[in-house]
This record gives C-alpha cells, sequence and structure tokens, in this order.
C-alpha cells in the first residue's frame, strides 16, 4: 500500500494511491464520523500520552493538551533530543513525533477508510512519501524522516511541500500549462509554515526554479490575530486571562475562523465567559499583514508581477494556493488585488499536498521532480591566525538536488595546503547573502568542529578549543568533501590527506545533532 502524507502543524492529511486516483483517507472522530484528517495534538492523560482524536477528548476532559507541536522542529538549536512540554513532562521532540506517527498508523489501520481497500494489520508493509517545509533547515528534515522510519513506515521519498502540491495542480488543472505559460507559483499557507516554490512543468516533468518561506508564519498567526481583535472589542487586556482561558478562546477562534466564508459579516467568540460579537471587518484590518508578510516573502519569485506586467507574467499559469490556512477568505481576496485573475485556489486546500505526495509514490503517474536547495550551505573558518574569519559558500540555493533511494544529490570537494596548526569550522545553513557574500536573515547553526593540521595535535581528543592558533607556513594536504542526499541533509568529511587523519560529520541517531565519527 503506497500512501503520501501530509504531516501538518495543525492536522496530518493522507492520500492513497489507488489505480490512478489519489483519494483522501478519512479517519472516524470522536462521534464515529469520517474526517479528512488526524489532528496534530498530544495531550498527557493518567501519564500516558495519547495522540489524534484521543488527545482531544483527553484534552476537552481537563487533561494537559499541546497543538501545533510540529512548530518546534523549527526551531534553529533543534535536535532529537530537545524538550516539548506536555503538562508536567518534558517528551523528547523525536519521541514525541515518532509516537504520534505510531497512533496515526494506528488509526490507519483501524479507524480510517483504508478498510475498504483491504484489511491493514501489523505486518503491512506501509510505503509512503512525506513532505517538509521548503524552508526546512536539515535538523528538521532529518529528525522528520527518522520519526517515520521509527514508526514502521517505508519512506519512498521526502518532498518540499509546495513542489508536492505543484504535482496536484498540473494533475488537476494540466490545460492552464501551455507551451507559452510553463510555469506555476505555488502559494502554501499551512498551520505553521509559509512557503512559496517557483515550478517549470513540462507535462508531468517539474523544475523547481526557486523557493521562499516563513518558517513561523501559518493559521495559528491567524487564530491568536482573531484572538487578538476579540480581546480589544471586548476591552480585555490578554494579560487579564489565565494560560487556560486563554488556550480555550484560541480554540474558540480557530473554530470561528474555519466557518469564515465570504459572506460572513460577524464573528462570536466567548472572552473570559462573555459573548463578544467581532465585526469580520475589524479581525480581517488586524490580519491583513499576515498576508501581506507572505507576499513579501515571495518578492524574489515573482520580480514585479502583477496583473498588467509584461515578462514576468507571461509564462505564469497561475498563483496556486494550498495549505488550510489559505481557505481564509482573507488569504485569496488580497492576493487577487495584488496579482489579478490567475489566482487559483485548490479545490482541496489542506489536501493538496497529501494529493501531491501520492501521485510522486505512484510509479505509474510518471511524474519526475527536479527540486533545488532552499537554503544555502557554507562556513566561517579561521583566518589570519586565528584573529579573523572569513565565510565561504559550499552549496547555494540554486544547487539542484537529483537522486534516488539514498543516494548522494550533490557532492563539493575542496583541496588546499592548511596554513595554520588548527582549523576551526563554524558551518551554518542560511536563507541569503548580502552584497558582500555573508549570511543574513534567517541562520541556522550545522556543527562547529574543530580539526588539527598539526599532526602533533591528532592524539588530542579533548582541549583543542584551549589550542592557541598559529601559522604553519606548507601545511599538510587537506580534503574537504560535502555531499548532500536526495532529502537535502547534509555530510561533512575532512580528512588530512597526509597523515589519513578523518573525521565526519553528520546528523545521526545520536540525538546531538551533527556528531563526529
Amino acid at each position: 500500500m503506497r500512501l503520501g502524507i501530509d504531516f501538518g502543524t495543525t492536522r496530518t492529511l493522507v492520500a492513497l494511491v489507488d489505480r490512478g486516483n489519489y483519494p483522501v483517507v478519512t479517519f472516524a472522530d470522536h462521534d464515529g464520523d469520517p474526517s479528512d484528517h488526524f489532528p496534530s495534538v498530544v495531550a498527557l492523560r493518567d501519564g500516558d500520552l495519547v495522540y489524534g482524536f484521543e488527545a482531544l477528548d483527553a484534552g476537552a476532559a481537563g487533561a494537559p493538551m499541546v497543538r501545533s507541536f510540529k512548530r518546534a522542529l523549527a526551531a534553529p538549536d533543534v535536535t532529537l533530543t530537545s524538550p516539548v512540554a506536555v503538562g508536567e513532562r518534558a517528551v523528547p521532540i523525536s519521541d514525541l513525533l515518532t509516537g504520534y506517527l505510531v497512533a496515526l498508523r494506528a488509526a490507519l489501520a483501524e479507524s480510517s477508510s483504508l478498510h475498504s481497500y483491504g484489511e491493514l494489520d501489523g505486518e503491512t508493509p506501509i510505503e509512503v512519501v512525506i513532505a517538509v517545509p521548503a524552508h526546512a533547515h536539515g535538523a528538521q528534515r532529518f529528525i522528520t524522516l527518522e520519526a517515520f522510519r521509527r514508526a514502521g513506515f517505508t519512506v519512498l521519498g521526502m518532498m518540499n511541500e509546495p513542489s508536492a502540491a505543484g504535482f496536484e495542480f498540473t494533475h488537476r488543472q494540466g490545460r492552464a500549462v501551455t507551451s507559452k505559460r510553463t510555469r506555476v507559483l505555488v502559494y502554501d499557507l499551512g498551520g505553521g509554515t509559509f512557503d512559496a516554490s517557483l515550478v517549470r512543468a513540462d507535462g508531468t516533468d517539474h523544475e523547481v526554479l526557486n523557493s521562499v518561506g516563513i518558517n513561523r508564519l501559518g493559521g495559528d498567526d491567524f487564530d491568536a490575530s482573531l484572538a487578538g481583535t476579540a480581546l480589544s472589542v471586548a476591552g480585555t487586556r490578554p494579560d487579564e486571562l489565565d494560560p487556560t482561558a486563554y488556550a480555550v478562546l484560541l480554540d474558540e477562534c480557530r473554530d470561528a475562523k474555519e466557518r469564515l466564508s465570504p459572506q460572513t459579516k460577524r464573528i462570536v467568540v466567548d472572552v473570559a465567559d462573555r459573548a463578544v460579537t467581532v465585526p469580520v471587518a475589524a479581525f480581517e484590518s488586524d490580519a491583513t499583514p499576515l498576508v501581506e508578510q507572505t507576499i513579501e516573502a515571495m518578492a524574489p519569485l515573482v520580480g514585479v508581477l502583477d496583473e498588467t506586467g509584461g515578462d514576468e507574467l507571461a509564462d505564469i499559469a497561475g498563483i496556486y494556493l494550498v495549505g488550510g490556512a489559505s481557505g481564509l477568505p482573507l488569504v485569496p481576496r488580497v492576493l487577487r488585488s495584488k496579482f489579478g485573475r490567475r489566482v487559483f485556489r485548490s479545490p482541496y486546500p489542506a489536501a493538496s499536498t497529501a494529493i501531491g505526495l501520492a501521485i510522486a509514490a505512484d510509479p505509474v503517474a510518471g511524474y519526475s521532480l527536479t527540486d533545488r536547495l532552499s537554503r544555502g550551505f557554507g562556513v566561517y573558518r579561521e583566518a589570519s591566525e586565528g584573529t579573523a574569519l572569513q565565510f565561504d559558500e559550499v552549496f547555494t540555493r540554486d544547487d539542484v538536488l537529483a537522486g534516488s533511494g539514498d543516494e548522494v544529490a550533490v557532492v563539493a570537494t575542496r583541496r588546499y595546503r592548511a596554513v595554520h596548526n588548527l582549523g576551526w569550522f563554524r558551518f551554518v545553513e542560511y536563507a541569503a547573502l548580502d552584497d558582500a557574500g555573508q549570511p543574513k536573515g534567517d541562520l541556522v547553526p550545522f556543527a562547529e568542529v574543530l580539526f588539527p593540521f598539526d599532526a602533533a595535535l591528532e592524539g588530542v581528543s579533548e582541549g583543542l578549543q584551549d589550542v592557541e592558533v598559529s601559522r604553519l607556513g606548507h601545511g599538510p594536504l587537506v580534503e574537504e568533501r560535502y555531499a548532500i542526499d536526495r532529502h537535502g541533509i547534509v555530510e561533512v568529511t575532512i580528512t588530512n590527506l597526509d597523515t589519513g587523519h578523518t573525521r565526519r560529520f553528520a546528523l545521526d541517531r545520536s540525538g546531538e545533532g551533527p556528531t563526529a565519527g
């Protein structure tokens, strides 16, 4: 059985590969009614962690509950052991994700529409293609991949979310892509993240030209905006609500937001047990800056794109709105006012990515993808006898990811004669470079590595950080090898070619981030 699984910030959606069709899998909710998603929620009930609909029931009964735990993955210093607080318990993020995905697998087998396609049991292999935000850094990708594997899924591939939605667009609206209009701009506003990708489509062959994103902007922020508007209308300060009361208000705002239609004029929510009527116009005024942030973020993809503008618009087949938060009427309205009639909203905005992932999992569909890195990778290294740092770019955001299975997608190798006794490497992932070639904006540390160039230091296992950097002159021949797999996960190997001393640094299962091997 092959599935596309879109693990989302607020909900997880699954689509099935079924003889050229890609139906969305439904799950039985609290009342036994079908739901098109499995909630991304965890709760602590009687000392045990429970997930999904069971967690919602536990939370309604007063158990500590955490929504949107996926957002913890976006932290720049996240590792497998980074704690997430569920009530009074600190749970390692990898254990929480694995537990959630084990619960998802059980729900697929026991309480989903997959029953009509044949009974699932613990022995049935489930092959999946999964997704991550396009702007996800290496640790975020690795932890997600590892959790699916630990939960017993066979992972066929990992895609960037808007890239998967691009598959769904051309599958559903192939006629929009013509010989003159070959590009699709996928606008993906989910529960916790925003991503956009510019995709060139030629039939079933897709090439991602560029991607941008904001790791912490999504439906949760619109919930908070509506809560803020409601508090303002009620004349209540946020600090007048205790955390439990504010969480209840956020839940009400989430439900009210998801019921909005273009015709809705008023929203009624309870603020501290008092019904408050919020004009939709007031909420939209407060929330519009959030939409404008997404437009600003995707500006590099479209330049001066507008409804009448020339070359940038000429080969755009459409701006395709996907992701659950794009269902808010405000979002397409603001985008259409900016970009005109070529803004299309997916008929299944929340499920578009899952459907695209299922298409990718279907060998008969014949879809192919050439993707690119959404982040650059580089290194700060010692210069001028340790008195200065210089930055070297290793991989650019234009580097193409290819390969299959666990093949290496991109390799960069550098050889040089070392001039110092010690190399102090500070590896980083970054969103962009400034005019001087220095990283700017969103910067994520990958690893800090000390490597002895002086053979006399090779036996030093601790204390290298206390060694004074000095100039050797004509030092050993050193090789740096950088490899990225098709999931966008980096491995670094540094070797003294004169002595054979080598160290490898990669994200692994230890939970401590990049480690030496």
